[in-house]
C-alpha cells in the first residue's frame, strides 16, 4: 500500500467536493421536475375535483408539492454521490 501524502489527500477532497457538487446539482434538478410534476395535477385536482376542493386547503397543497420535490432531490443527490464514490474508488484499485 503506497504511503497517503498531503497532496494525494488534498486530491482525494477534491474529488469528494466535485461528486458532492455534482450530487447537490443533480437533486436540485430533480426537485424542480418533480416538484412542477406534482403541482401540476394537485393544483387542477382542487380546481376540478369537488372533494380535493372541500379538503385540500392550501397548506396541504404545499405539503403534498414539497414532498414530492424533497423525496426526489435526496433521492437523486444520494444516488449520484453514490455513483460518483464508487467510480472514484474503483480508478485506486
Amino acid at each position: 500500500m503506497a504511503p497517503v501524502t498531503l497532496a494525494s489527500m488534498d486530491q482525494k477532497l477534491a474529488v469528494a467536493k466535485r461528486g458532492s457538487h455534482e450530487g447537490v446539482v443533480a437533486g436540485a434538478k430533480a426537485a424542480v421536475v418533480a416538484g412542477v410534476a406534482a403541482a401540476v395535477p394537485t393544483l387542477a385536482s382542487v380546481r376540478m375535483l369537488p372533494w380535493a376542493k372541500y379538503n385540500l386547503n392550501p397548506t396541504a397543497q404545499a405539503l403534498i408539492i414539497s414532498t414530492a420535490a424533497g423525496l426526489a432531490y435526496f433521492v437523486v443527490a444520494d444516488k449520484t454521490v453514490l455513483a460518483q464514490a464508487r467510480k472514484n474508488s474503483f480508478k485506486d484499485a
